[in-house]
Parts: structure tokens; sequence; C-alpha cells
């Protein structure tokens, strides 16, 4: 029995269809066919009723079922943790960091702890929030950092960044030199946004709809740099980290927002209870000592 091949049979006790269980495995039908029969063979039981109108999952299909969502579950976990494995006898750390974010703090820690750990290779990789969080749970990162999580069994994490966000807008707009404005203020304004791997783009949206208000989107884009340009170019407006806002050039302008003002916090993250390897371990700790210096957490 392969393991492929229990997965093609969850795949269509799933869909209830061989057609389109075949078309999300990209195999033909017929293949699939003769897969799910061979499986009953060798297990000696019927696992679907047949008929023109419907598939019917019987009792012992249940059953192999049951068994197949466990074992794939198993095995993915196995794959995962053979994947740390060779990452941590390697020696290498991998690190998300959020495209967006002023992250010169990690650059000072990582470059502070390989002096100590000089045999360490750290691989780094931006990315959006969102992104970034998945890959950890996936362990396909061994840390990131991203928008603080609300309640999550699964991710432990130190807070590293308490900030609020600005509005941008172009030199020349009317708002430009106002000290703040109010949120509701923005109800006809149009709206240069991140893509949706951005959590700062679903905390800008959830805000906008707690003021009452539906954004008007524009522009979307994964490049800081290209929203600069736009704005500076009077296609729109956007709301940006202060300290991000804060390295822009002169063609924009921020702005401070109240009523209300809308948090951004970063935390640095990792997977709960992963098979985190000494030396994964020895940067956690590391971390927290340098960030308990800067009195962030």
């Amino acid at each position: 029995m392969e393991v492929k091949h229990l997965a093609y049979f969850a795949e269509v006790t799933r869909t209830g269809s061989f057609t389109r269980a075949a078309e999300n495995l990209y195999i033909t039908q017929p293949a699939l066919s003769r897969i799910v029969k061979s499986l009953e063979e060798e297990l000696g039981v019927v696992l679907f009723i047949r008929s023109r109108k419907k598939l019917i999952l019987t009792k012992a299909g249940k059953i192999v079922y049951d068994h197949a969502v466990k074992f794939q579950a198993q095995f993915a976990e196995l794959k995962s943790e053979l994947n740390e494995y060779v990452t941590q006898r390697e020696g290498h750390i991998r690190i998300g960091l959020p495209t967006i974010a002023d992250v010169g703090f990690f650059s000072e820690l990582i470059s502070s702890f390989h002096q100590d750990h000089p045999e360490v290779v750290f691989q780094l990789e931006e990315d959006g929030s969102k992104a970034i969080e998945e890959k950890v749970m996936e362990a396909k990162l061994d840390f990131g950092v991203a928008v603080l999580p609300e309640e999550h069994a699964l991710i432990d994490y130190f807070a590293i960044v308490e900030e609020y966000l600005c509005l941008v807008v172009p030199a020349t707009h009317p708002m430009a030199s106002r000290e703040s404005v109010k949120l509701t203020e923005l109800e006809n304004e149009k709206f240069i946004m991140f893509t949706q791997d951005f959590a700062l783009r679903n905390i800008l949206v959830a805000a906008l709809k707690d003021a009452g208000m539906k954004p008007r989107i524009v522009s979307e884009t994964s490049q800081l740099d290209f929203i600069e340009e736009m704005i500076a170019a009077d296609l729109g407006i956007t709301l940006l980290p202060e300290s991000v806002a804060a390295q822009l050039t002169d063609e924009v302008v921020s702005i401070d927002i109240e009523q209300p003002r809308v948090a951004w916090n970063l935390a640095f993250i990792w997977k709960k209870d992963a098979h985190l390897s000494q030396i994964a371990r020895a940067f956690i700790q590391f971390t927290h000592e340098k960030l308990l210096e800067r009195k962030i957490v």
C-alpha cells in the first residue's frame, strides 16, 4: 500500500466524486478508479457503493477514511520533523522578516549572535506578515517577525514593536498641512493597499469598517516603493506604521491619526512545541535577553 494511494482515496471521499478528485489530483479518472480498486482488493473490503447519481462511502470505507486522515497528518508531521532535523543539523536558522517593517534591530541581533556562534548560517526571507506566520506554522521557517497574533494556541512570541499607523498623503494633498486627522475624514479618499498577503491590509480594512467605511481601493502592490511613488503621483493615500512612514521621501507627508488610533504591533514568533534545535533555543533566549535590554518584553 502506497501512502499516496490513501491520499487519493481520501480525496475521492472528501469530494464525493471520482471526476472532481481526479481533477484536484491532476491524474486521469480511469487511473484513479484503478488505484481505489486495487486498494479495495488489498484490504479485502468494498470502500464505495457506486451508482449513477451518487458515490456512497461504506462502513468499511468510513473506517479506512478515518485512518487515512490520521495517517496523512502523521506523515506530514514526519516530513516536517525530518526537514527540521536536516536544517538543525546543518546549523541553519530560518527567519521570515516583513517587507515593510523597520527591522534594523534584527540586523544588530543576528550580527551579535553570530559573533558567539560563527558556525550558524542565517537564512532570511522577506514576505508579508500573514505568509510569514503560515510558514512558521508549516515549519518552513523557524522564526518570523509578524503582526502580534491574537490568542493563538500554536504560536509563542515576544512583542518587539508597539506603535501606531499614520496617514500618508502626497505633499500637495489638502490634508498635508494638518498635524492630525480623524479616521472618518478619509471616507471619500482613494486608497493604495498592500496585497492580501500583508496583515497591514487586514488591519487597515478592519479599522475603516469599524469606522463605518468601505475603502475605495485603486491599486494593490506588494512593494513599498511602488506605494510611495503612487502616493507621490497623487493616485491615492494609505496608512503605514509610524517607523516606516518616517523613512519616506519629502514627496509624501505623514499625519497622525486620532479617534481612533490604529495599533501596529509586531512580534517575534515561533511554533509552539516545535522540535527546535539547541542552537534555535539559544537564539530564542538571546533574543529575549536583548529585548529585555531594550525594555520591550
